[in-house]
């Protein structure tokens, strides 16, 4: 994570991090992607991952394989499906996550 930290130029958002596995599993159902990631014969890594991932990045090659993104392009690309999600932690009642917040 340092590594991939040090080469964006934007904050990197991990909604997870601070989360345990049961707070994990509530949320991936209240989404909608619980199902996916229990698919038989399958984790749902593999089925997203490549066949053989880094699992340790070099800061230099990191950079050199962002120059061939349109980083501009992929912003807004990934700004135009957007969908706001408010979350609390920890989690509130279906009732509470619907009302306004406070002024």
């Amino acid at each position: 994570m340092v590594v991939i930290d040090e080469a964006a130029q934007i904050p990197i958002l991990r909604p997870l991090v601070g989360m345990d596995k049961d707070e994990i599993v509530q949320e991936a159902r209240r989404i909608g992607t619980f199902e996916t990631s229990t698919l038989p014969d399958m984790d749902c890594c593999q089925l997203f991952m490549p066949p053989h991932p880094a699992t340790a990045a070099k800061l230099d090659e990191v950079l050199t394989a962002e120059e061939a993104l349109d980083v501009a392009a992929l912003i807004d690309a990934a700004l135009a499906g957007t969908e706001e999600e408010r979350f609390t932690f920890p989690p509130a009642s279906d009732a509470a996550r619907d009302e306004p917040p406070a002024p």
